[in-house]
């Protein structure tokens, strides 16, 4: 979904053809599951941030054409708003001082946005959902300048039957509104994680991703408000799926899927050919080895952990995993932070040898997913005994042991590991990640959103981690 496509227009032949060609390339894609031939290069880590552009009030300002004309980074895309932007990181292989390379180059992409909105009197900030805005800049009006996004908003509406979607959130307060475009999923930024990694480890490195995304969620949660509503600690996650929601029982656009992987990750493309109808049937004539169709169907299912095919720069096809889960913000510090203990996570796993799909299974992570979204550090989960762990507790005496000894295996430097691993640990024990520091700040000072919008930018200048963030 990140190309832009030709038109918004589409007839039965071109929903046609797409649709054989996807199914022609995602047989070919099981022969390559089946004959091994994916690069063997990794682990390489990666990212996206999304943000916001917004006034001295701290309102959205819809002028993302203009000011990505200005930066002109090959780095800084438009999103879905024309108060959104998204940030890219260069893949880096994960190994040595990799957190300090991928934390120097965002800090400098940053510190360029920033100067950049100067020119415009204006403010980036990297929020999980923006405390002032509203259900009025959420419309087509600000739509970013993008074919592929007018089509977005048109084919989901089609499948809806030209129904409104429906947001329905029970958080500390109730949430109702009913809306006539997709643009609530603008609402919704990311710091969105990349991990390639060998295909041996592909498997288990997705279904891990499924079941260590509550703790993820939870030790990142930045969203606990929307539209003036105290709601869940990450508001982002039923937020994104209601947006982004076509009506059919069994297969949400959005979601953390409805069970593990089996056998490789072509299970995931293979559902995707099976029960995910095409939303964009935008043909591409390319050969199938270059998977067109099944990479642009497949950026069309938004999966909380959304298994990729890529390319080396030297031509090799890859696997990735696109963790999706966290918030974007609060701090550059803190998007790092939460990629080392992502990743530590994964290969402390894999270095055990540990299956953790065999001790939890599918539903339980699930359960435990959404209760961490609303919970947040405060949230209970079911672990793999069956009994019931505090959040707290288990990231302080099981979590970050592991994501340790993980990182330890890819030869991280202890500097590193303590410095970033440190920033979670400290986090979780002071229980303020950003929803916290939120709620805490409100508590404070009362709704008064544009002020809090000011003051959380004024901290996120720092750099400083959410933990040492003042009220």
């Amino acid at each position: 979904m990140g190309e832009e496509i030709k038109t918004r227009d589409f007839t039965q032949q071109d929903f046609a053809e797409f649709s054989k060609r996807l199914r022609r390339e995602t047989r070919l894609l099981e022969s390559l599951f089946r004959e091994h031939g994916f690069s063997r290069r990794g682990p390489v880590a990666g990212f996206e941030l999304e943000a916001w552009l917004v006034d001295h009030d701290g309102h959205p300002l819809p002028i993302n054409g203009a000011y990505l004309d200005r930066l002109g980074s090959s780095l800084a895309v438009p999103e879905l708003a024309a108060f959104n932007i998204e940030l890219n990181g260069s893949p880096t292989a994960l190994t040595g001082r990799a957190f300090s390379r991928l934390h120097d180059e965002l800090a400098a992409t940053w510190a360029k946005c920033r100067a950049c909105a100067e020119d415009f009197d204006c403010e980036v900030v990297a929020i999980g959902i923006l405390p002032t805005v509203t259900a009025d800049d959420l419309t087509s009006e600000h739509m970013s300048d993008m074919v592929r996004y007018q089509a977005l908003n048109d084919q989901l509406l089609a499948l809806r039957r030209g129904r409104p979607f429906e947001i329905r959130i029970d958080g500390r307060e109730k949430f109702r509104l009913s809306h006539p475009d997709v643009m609530m999923e603008a609402g919704a930024t990311s710091f969105q994680i990349h991990l390639q990694m060998r295909p041996e480890h592909a498997l288990h490195t997705y279904n891990a991703s499924c079941v260590i995304a509550a703790p993820m969620v939870a030790v990142s949660a930045n969203s606990p408000v929307f539209c003036g509503h105290a709601l869940w600690d990450e508001t982002r996650i039923p937020l994104f799926e209601q947006a982004i929601a076509v009506g059919r029982e069994g297969y949400p656009r959005v979601s953390l899927g409805h069970e593990y992987a089996k056998g490789s990750l072509f299970s995931c493309f293979e559902e995707n050919l099976e029960h995910y109808p095409v939303l964009i049937p935008a043909v591409r004539d390319e050969a199938d080895a270059r998977f067109s169709h099944v990479r642009f169907h497949n950026g069309t299912i938004w999966r909380w952990n959304r298994p990729l095919i890529g390319f080396d720069f030297d031509g090799p096809i890859h696997l990735r995993i696109e963790h999706r889960v966290c918030a974007a913000g609060p701090s550059i510090r803190d998007c790092i932070a939460n990629a080392a203990f992502y990743y530590g996570l994964v290969y402390g796993l894999i270095s055990a040898g540990e299956h953790i799909e065999a001790s939890i299974d599918f539903a339980t992570a699930k359960d435990n997913f959404y209760r961490a979204a609303r919970d947040g550090l405060g949230a209970k989960l079911h672990w793999k005994d069956g009994s019931e762990i505090e959040m707290r507790d288990l990231v302080l005496s099981e979590l970050l042991p592991l994501a340790q000894r993980g990182l330890e295996s890819l030869e991280i430097p202890e500097t590193d590991i303590a410095d970033y691993l440190g920033v979670i640990q400290a986090r979780v024990s002071s229980r303020q990640n950003g929803a916290e520091w939120q709620r805490r700040w409100i508590d404070r000072h009362g709704r008064d959103m544009s002020e809090l919008t000011r003051a959380y930018i004024e901290r996120q200048k720092t750099d400083k981690p959410v933990h040492e963030w003042s009220v």
